[in-house]
């Protein structure tokens, strides 16, 4: 991503993070069900994978952009992780170079941090996964950083694809990353329920042996669209 020489070198202290009852109320819910409970906006792209399966991040995102091959800002966002904060970091140009490892995790950990989200790369998984610390990545890479160049903390950036601002609700779990507007976060939550409760029902139907064919009226529009069955 290109960003002004004005919104490098930028650390924004006070951010305004999602409400956290509707925060924890995100975190009962997963990426699919957000995803489509929000209209099927806000994913990341897919190669957003889980360092180990079973990973699960919901909080809120303090941002990093990062410059390639380059660590810094990851060190100077440390300071700025409150407990239930996510870390979400963008590059300004393409780099896999692990940024990350198990010295920062633990520094984050300290922090309260739920994990991290990186559109680069990571090392040290073994130790990040026993230290049941997720980590989402692009890639997974044992090359080293420097730290040499500023980018900035708290700015909005674009992880993977997605916008995200100061303060949104990112989550994560093996189905991928989505990001939900820190504005529309009790919005979305409720939608979330509300979808997951009908699926509650339609999986005890699915279960009973009914058919999608008949619990979604899906024959009529397949004859009009030409579908015949040959015995």
């Amino acid at each position: 991503m290109t960003l002004p020489m004005n919104q490098l070198g930028i650390v924004k202290r006070n951010i305004v993070r999602a409400d956290a009852a509707a925060v924890e109320k995100l975190s009962r819910f997963g990426v699919a069900t957000i995803h489509e409970a929000m209209g099927r906006v806000g994913l990341m792209k897919p190669n957003m994978r889980p360092i180990y399966t079973g990973a699960h991040i919901c909080g809120t995102a303090v941002t990093v952009l990062l410059q390639p091959g380059d660590n810094w800002m990851l060190h100077v966002a440390a300071e700025q992780l409150q407990p239930g904060d996510v870390c979400v970091a963008a590059c300004t140009a393409d780099s896999t170079d692990g940024f990350f490892g198990d010295l920062l995790a633990t520094s984050y950990q300290s922090r309260g941090a739920k994990g991290l989200i990186i559109d680069g790369g990571v090392r040290d998984v073994k130790d990040l996964t026993a230290m049941g610390f997720p980590v989402f990545s692009r890639a997974i890479h044992a090359k080293g950083c420097t730290r040499a160049t500023l980018g900035s903390v708290n700015i909005p950036v674009v992880c993977a694809g997605a916008i995200v601002n100061p303060g949104d609700v990112v989550i994560a779990d093996d189905d991928g990353v989505v990001v939900v507007p820190a504005a529309l976060a009790q919005q979305v939550a409720d939608a979330a329920e509300a979808r997951e409760n009908n699926e509650i029902a339609k999986r005890a139907r699915f279960a009973a042996g009914e058919l999608g064919l008949d619990m979604y009226s899906l024959r009529e529009p397949l004859a009009k669209a030409g579908l015949k069955y040959i015995d």
